[in-house]
Parts: C-alpha cells; sequence; structure tokens
C-alpha cells in the first residue's frame, strides 16, 4: 500500500532528522487521516527530494516524525508545458488535476481571445490560487517528487514567447492535418502545448503561434474538450519518452 504524502519545506528533510509537521498539511495529517504513532508517510518538498519517516508522535494539529531515508529525484526530461485556454466554470480546476496527474510540469493559464471565462482584479487572483492549490493537492495524490508550476495568467502574444523559446512547439487544432501520433518527441529540452479554448483558437491566434514557430497539430479523430485535451495529448506525447518508459 502506498504511504501518505504530505508538503514540507526541503531544507528540512535530512535523514535522521526529527521534524513538526505543522499548519494546513499537519492538520490534514493528524486530524483528516487520523495518522498516529509508529505509521510512516512521505514527505516531499515538490522540488524532487522525498524522505520516508516514521510518526514518532502526535498533537492536535501535528505530527511529530523521524526521518528515516531520503531520495533525490532529478528534473524530468524532456519537460512538458501546458499553455491551458481558461475553461468554463470549475473545468479549469479538472484540467490541472488531470494534467498533474498524468505528469505536466509547467501550466500556462491562457486568456484567449474566444475565452468566455475571464480572469480579472480580484476574481483572477483567486482563481490563479484555486489552480495552483489543485496542482499541489493532484501533485501529492499521485506521488509526484516535481510539482509543477502554475504560472500567472497569459496573454496571446506571451505565449508566442514561450512558442519562440522551446525546442518543439505544438498548437492543438482539428483542421490540422499533421497528427500528434506522427512526431518524434526530443530526448530532452522543453515541449511545449497549446489547448485552446472550447469556441477554438482564433485565425489570428493561429497565424501569430505558428509565425512563432509553433506547429499545428490533430490530437485525433474526435474533438475533446478543452478541459481534457491537454491531459491526453501530454500522455500522448510522454507514452513516447522515457519518462514513461
Amino acid at each position: 500500500m502506498s504511504l501518505p504524502v504530505f508538503w514540507m519545506d526541503g531544507r528540512r528533510l535530512r535523514a535522521g532528522d526529527r521534524l513538526e509537521l505543522d499548519g494546513d498539511e499537519g492538520h490534514h495529517a493528524a486530524v483528516v487521516r487520523r495518522i498516529r504513532a509508529g505509521e510512516f508517510i512521505e514527505l516531499t518538498d515538490g522540488a524532487g527530494h522525498l524522505a520516508r519517516c516514521v510518526v514518532v508522535d502526535t498533537g492536535k494539529r501535528e505530527l511529530i516524525c523521524e526521518v528515516r531515508s531520503r531520495s533525490d529525484v532529478p528534473p524530468p526530461a524532456p519537460r512538458v508545458t501546458v499553455v491551458q485556454a481558461l475553461p468554463k466554470g470549475d473545468r479549469g480546476e479538472l484540467a490541472v488535476e488531470l494534467m498533474t496527474e498524468v505528469g505536466v510540469d509547467v501550466i500556462v493559464p491562457w486568456a484567449a481571445g474566444r475565452c468566455i471565462t475571464q480572469w480579472k482584479g480580484e476574481r483572477g487572483a483567486r482563481a490563479l490560487r484555486r489552480w495552483r492549490s489543485t496542482a499541489r493537492e493532484a501533485a501529492k495524490q499521485s506521488r509526484r517528487a516535481w510539482f509543477p508550476d502554475v504560472a500567472e495568467l497569459a496573454t496571446t502574444a506571451a505565449v508566442a514567447k514561450y512558442v519562440e523559446a522551446t525546442r518543439l512547439a505544438l498548437v492543438l487544432h482539428e483542421g490540422a492535418v499533421r497528427g500528434l501520433g506522427e512526431l518524434t518527441v526530443p530526448v530532452d529540452g522543453d515541449v511545449v502545448l497549446v489547448v485552446g479554448p472550447e469556441g477554438g483558437i482564433a485565425d489570428d491566434e493561429i497565424a501569430q503561434l505558428t509565425a512563432a514557430g509553433g506547429l499545428a497539430v490533430r490530437l485525433g479523430p474526435t474533438v475533446l474538450r478543452t478541459s481534457t485535451a491537454g491531459a491526453v495529448a501530454a500522455g500522448v506525447l510522454l507514452s513516447r519518452t522515457a519518462r514513461w518508459g
């Protein structure tokens, strides 16, 4: 059975150390999960460091743990970034959850021209916090050593800069001739996937992204929702790399 995973600052994850898991993570472990002395848990800092710990004592909202062993996981390669157009309602959190579970490394929310949802002011700040919280919880559930980064909201001009700077940039488009499964995936570097909104990527946006070096590709014979397309496309790519080997 897999050990429950909790987040903690990596500077404290040294073998032999005794430490206190407190705050929200400690409350979840002690109150929600009801973990008791003698049980084992795993701690991670989300930046490649994992520690197997035994619980030696418990409090009302915290656990006292002893680190029994530590492992360091190298950064994943190739690194996959998904530029995700803002979905409607709570489908944004669904998209983030699925992409995190699959293994996406960077998630960039995109204010595409045809997005119905708009992130403005405090509403946008709250939405970004939800995406980041969802990514962290999904990373713990899926036992990732490296948590995904959720970037600030990007304009189309900013997305074009992501495309220019990457080794392979793909724009999902149902009208593309080339299929995603036909491509050769690099063994290292960065891969960027751009996922449009439910209404599709506007012609001027396609032109801007392809001019920056993006390649329009079909995901498959059917059209997926924007909230699921990124996870499926990332899975197709990762299945052809050593990360899923």
